[in-house]
């Protein structure tokens, strides 16, 4: 084991030289969570406000109390109400330019002459909604008018039941207590712990997976590059298991996966806000990932021919792992058969443990960390038999 830690701190030490470890491992990922941030941190933090325009042809009583409530929902929902005198004058404000300094309107409701007659009659009348741009906004102002017309239908179908039934009396009366019953049937939301990762622990924690096995492929390829360097015949003629050449060149992988993982971990919380959950289910999940990593890139070094070829093949892998795995989108949102097929990645088995963690606790990671290591014993087990022909004298 001593020998084994000598060439691992010897390794160590030449990735510190060389910098290249702190770039791919750290300065690569973290710099793109930046920029994943700093894209997806304005969606996730959305308010809703917009600006809306009424138009009152009719000045009856069931316009005004469509004013009234058109008020109402503005002060509940931060959007702004525009009294204005003209269809025309909606018309200017929602038709303006996109980003010119001018006022505009999301959307603006005009209620027709006649439209309170009409509602207490059987006469069909519509409000108009001239939706601007599109968006939030238009779309929130004809779900607005939708259900405020479901809810006169309602009320209309309800005086009309009572009258043929011989009741008598104002309908406007009527109306106003039939549309004040509350509904029959109530929905409720209530709110649970999903198991699904917010847009910034879901970028950072994707891209530190992703990046891993850049990392990781340092320790396993180097192997190849001491072959090619003309060492590794000395480390193999001197007095020492030729055990401790794999264990070394594992132990300076497993150091450099651990020290990039906590860093990005460290750093995308602080930084961007990101949460990983629970730090000892973290660490279980980081420890599985890299021994995961570690197998698998040990399969792609032992079957290569020349350092070289173990680079390529090694990003080969880690990318379209990387992939298939969803660090870079939610695949398993989308559903079908790629949303199955991630889960013979490694990668989809770490985002799986945060999502669990995240809406659970530290024994709901168990089963993607089982799942991890055996990746990292099946792998591993084909890849010690390749890496131990390439120490053959």
């Amino acid at each position: 084991m001593r020998h084994a830690w000598t060439i691992a701190a010897k390794d160590l030490k030449l990735r510190v030289r060389d910098r290249s470890a702190f770039i791919v491992g750290i300065i690569a990922p973290l710099g793109l969570a930046a920029i994943f941030s700093s894209i997806f941190n304005p969606i996730e933090s959305f308010e809703f406000s917009a600006t809306y325009a009424v138009v009152d042809e009719d000045q009856g009583i069931v316009a005004r109390q469509f004013v009234d409530v058109l008020d109402q929902f503005g002060e509940g929902s931060k959007a702004d109400i525009v009294v204005l005198s003209s269809r025309q004058e909606a018309l200017d404000l929602v038709d303006v330019e996109p980003f010119s300094n001018e006022e505009s309107a999301d959307a603006a409701f005009v209620i027709p002459a006649g439209f309170s007659d009409a509602v207490q009659s059987e006469r069909p009348v519509e409000i108009e909604v001239i939706s601007g741009q599109g968006g939030v906004g238009s779309g929130v102002a004809v779900a607005f008018a939708e259900q405020y017309a479901s809810e006169l239908t309602y009320a209309r179908i309800a005086v009309a039941s009572f009258e043929n039934l011989g009741g008598a009396g104002d309908r406007f009366a009527s109306g106003l207590r039939a549309a004040s019953i509350p509904p029959p049937v109530l929905l409720d939301s209530v709110e649970v712990d999903n198991k699904i990762l917010a847009g910034k622990t879901f970028y950072s924690a994707g891209l530190a997976i992703f990046f891993l096995f850049f990392t990781i492929q340092f320790g396993v390829n180097s192997l190849l590059e001491e072959r090619h360097a003309g060492t590794l015949s000395r480390l193999i003629a001197a007095p020492l298991r030729r055990s401790s050449i794999i264990a070394g060149k594992a132990m300076m992988s497993f150091v450099l996966g651990i020290v990039s993982m906590a860093v990005l971990v460290l750093a995308t919380t602080l930084l961007f806000g990101a949460d990983w959950g629970n730090p000892f289910g973290v660490f279980l999940l980081v420890v599985a990932g890299i021994f995961s990593a570690l197998g698998i890139l040990a399969v792609v070094a032992g079957f290569a021919r020349t350092a070289e070829q173990a680079a390529n093949y090694s990003s080969m892998v880690a990318v379209v792992l990387g992939f298939l795995g969803g660090t870079f989108f939610p695949i398993g949102q989308a559903g079908g058969l790629l949303a199955d097929l991630r889960f013979i990645t490694p990668h989809a088995w770490f985002m799986q443990g945060l999502g669990d963690l995240a809406g659970g606790n530290v024994a709901d990671v168990l089963p993607a960390v089982g799942a991890l290591l055996l990746f990292g014993i099946v792998a591993g087990t084909f890849g010690l038999m390749g890496l131990r022909k390439g120490l053959q004298p």
